[in-house]
Formats: C-alpha cells, structure tokens, sequence
C-alpha cells in the first residue's frame, strides 16, 4: 500500500513536517523527484533541520528512507547532508537507501545552470543553480550517469564523455568554467565513492517487495504541483513531474498501488523566483506574511513573493492528482490581520477553464472573496473546537469550494504544533 504526499501550490508549502509527522505510520518514506534544490524543514523539540536530498523520515527508528529513481544526486551536497544529518542524531548508514537509477549530478551541471541563467538575462527562469535542469536533460537525452555507474570500471570514462559535451556548451556561452570545474572534480569524486558506502538498490524491486509484504509506504513529493513541468506555468517550473503520477515513474511503482493522494497547501500562497502569481501582495500585507511566516528558502535562503490563497489554482492542483484529503500549513501566520482574502476565479476565465493555458502571458484578475480574520494566537491551541469561529468559517469554505476534506491543520513549525481535524 502506497500513500503519496506532495505540495498542490509553488512549493514551499511544510511537505517536511507533514511528512515527519505521518512517518510513525509508515514502513517506508521514499522520495520520488526533485533534487538538492528542494528542501524540507523539520522542527523538532525545538531545533530545525533542513533536508534537501533524504527523505523526511530519517529521524524515525525503524522507518527505511529511499531515495527513489527519479531524484537527481548532487554526491557531495548529499554527502555533507548525511554528515549533518548523522551529527543531529539520525542512523543514516541502517536507514537511508539509494536507487541505482537515480541520476548523478555532475560538476558540470551546475556550472551549466549557471552559463544557462546568465546568457537568459533578464529573462532567466530563477534556477537555484543546482544543476537540477541539466541534470535532466541529459536524462531525457541519453547521456546522463547514474549511481550504479560508479561501479563500472569505465565509470571515469563515461564521466569524460559526458564532460566533453558540456565543455562545447560552455565554449558556446564564451563562458569561465575551469577553475571553479577543477575544484568540484576532486570533492565529487570522492563524494561518489563515499555514497558506495550507503545501500543501493534496484529501487523498484525493493519497494516492490515491501509492498507485497504489506509494508506501508510514503511517497514523499518535493516543490509543488504548480511547478510540474507539463502542468505548471511554464516555462517557470522545476524539470520534473511534481503532481502524484508522477510517483509511478520516480519510484516504478504500478498505479494500482497507490491508496490515497494527501496535498499539502498553505492558508495563503507562496513562490520562488520568476513566474505568474495572480494573488501575489506587493504591500504591507505582503511583508507581513513573509515576515511572520519565515518566507525564505529553507535551502538557498532567498525571499519568498507572497500573496492571498489562489483557490482557482488549488483546485487544479486537486483534480491532476485526484487528492483525497487536505492539510493546511502556516494557519498561524493570519493571526492578527483584521480581514482575509482568497481568489475565488479569474476575470474572463470559464467555468471549463479556470485556469489559462498562458497564464504568464495573459493579464489575470483574480475575483476575492473576503474573509473576517482572527486576532487569536491559535499556535498554542490543540484541538480543532478551541480555533476561533473566524478561522473555522475560513477551513469550512475551502472544504466546500475544493470538495476535499481538511484533515490536518498545521499551526506551528514544531511537531506538537498539529492539530488533526475529524
């Protein structure tokens, strides 16, 4: 039985601690896209962690981690990761196995990422410079390496083939890359054969396994699925299917197993980087919610745009991965504004379409519904009956418009700070 849990926004949306906190249920949390670009703050008694590569159960005894076939492996970001993460208290040697087939991120895709940004100019998509893009086209184009490569005795000279072609590529940009190459090649070389030290496996028949011995599994997403690269705003998406098939091919599981579809969102919106975002708040509101929820990257500390609940949005997020039930994150942060506001549609836009095709190239007016707010500090609350009749109003509403129940109310960055809604 398979569960998959991923974010129905631009990322962003606590995928980390709700992944955290779900784990005692499970036998297995295995991640199934995304790279070292997405990371997933976990607060715990008090102390943040922040995972970019491992999987959200890591700190949990007797739960296994996998990184699933679809993640791309930056070896020495996901070495120094482990190192921290063994230094916080976890058994990463016993709990964390990577798939053979995840493909390897090279020295020279990050400086291709970087190459690529510049040359854009003021047209640059917002990459976090990780390689991730790169990574990936060499995937689709037959030309990647992966993590069971390094066991070949050729494996320096596929590594040469590959860089040559990187390297025609950069004399394209009359790009500077030699120096900065030249340094990374040591460190990732010996970061690759300390990740021959962890378990690898043949990711799909592992889960397999487990599945028919009726383990339980997490499919743990990363970004969001307005980021998806078929049904997000492209071209301002990761380079990855965010929504929930698209854990089928990250992890070869067959659709048949896969049980339920839980989305994360927040009580108001967030993005990264370029991009169209209708509701987006570029006032005092706007600051209020960056500054009061932490809005910066948990990886690359960059300030988060915010904006009002896009519920057009969400509700096209809901019907790509067919979610069963919600959870919504960061409800704390609206505690204190006297008024609430959430997109209900866009001008112009059918009931057919209630999203554009080209929404970076059409000007959207979002259509607001107002909302009262709250002045009560709800991240000390517990139960659902003790949040303010404001609040409940405002999850009622959502539940009625998206025809998904609101399960889980997060209220806080710790784990304590949950409160699960019958």
């Amino acid at each position: 039985m398979v569960d998959v849990l991923l974010g129905l926004q631009w990322g962003d949306e606590g995928k980390g601690k709700i992944a955290d906190f779900l784990t005692p249920s499970y036998d297995v949390v295995a991640r199934f896209q995304g790279g070292p670009n997405a990371g997933h703050s976990l607060e715990i008694n008090g102390k943040k962690h922040v995972l970019n590569t491992i999987p959200s159960g890591i700190f949990h005894e007797n739960c296994i981690n996998l990184i699933g076939n679809g993640v791309v492996i930056d070896p020495i970001l996901l070495r120094a990761e482990i190192e921290k993460t063994i230094a916080a208290g976890a058994d990463v040697r016993s709990r964390l196995y990577i798939s053979k087939k995840a493909h390897l991120i090279l020295p020279s895709h990050r400086l291709l990422d970087a190459a690529s940004e510049k040359a854009k100019g003021d047209d640059k998509i917002g990459s976090t410079l990780r390689g991730i893009s790169p990574t990936y086209q060499d995937k689709t184009g037959r030309s990647g390496l992966r993590i069971g490569d390094a066991d070949s005795p050729d494996f320096k000279k596929l590594y040469t083939k590959a860089l040559e072609k990187h390297i025609s590529v950069f004399r394209y940009y009359a790009f500077d890359y030699q120096e900065e190459l030249t340094r990374l090649e040591s460190q990732w070389f010996e970061a690759v054969e300390y990740l021959r030290g962890f378990k690898q496996v043949n990711s799909e028949f592992f889960l397999h396994r487990h599945i028919t011995e009726g383990k339980k599994v997490l499919a743990e997403g990363a970004q969001g699925s307005l980021l998806d690269l078929d049904f997000g705003s492209y071209p301002y998406v990761t380079s990855s299917n965010t929504i929930s098939g698209g854990a089928c091919v990250g992890l070869g599981l067959a659709p048949k197993h896969i049980r339920k579809v839980t989305g994360i969102f927040k009580a108001y919106c967030t993005r990264v980087g370029s991009g169209p975002f209708p509701t987006e708040l570029n006032d005092e509101t706007g600051e209020f919610l960056r500054t009061k929820g932490h809005e910066f990257g948990a990886t690359t500390g960059r300030p988060r745009r915010t904006g009002w609940l896009d519920l057009p949005a969400l509700k096209y997020a809901i019907m790509l991965s067919g979610v069963d039930e919600l959870i919504m994150m960061k409800a704390d942060v609206l505690s204190g504004l006297d008024t609430i506001n959430a997109a209900l549609s866009y001008e112009g836009c059918s009931d057919e379409e209630q999203c554009p095709f080209n929404i970076q190239g059409t000007t959207v007016t979002p259509v607001y519904k107002e909302f009262a707010g709250w002045q009560e500090d709800i991240s000390v609350m517990r139960q659902y009956n003790e949040l303010p009749e404001s609040f409940r109003n405002y999850i009622s509403f959502m539940e009625a418009e998206c025809a998904v129940p609101i399960r889980i109310i997060s209220i806080g960055p710790d784990r304590e700070q949950t409160i699960q809604k019958k």
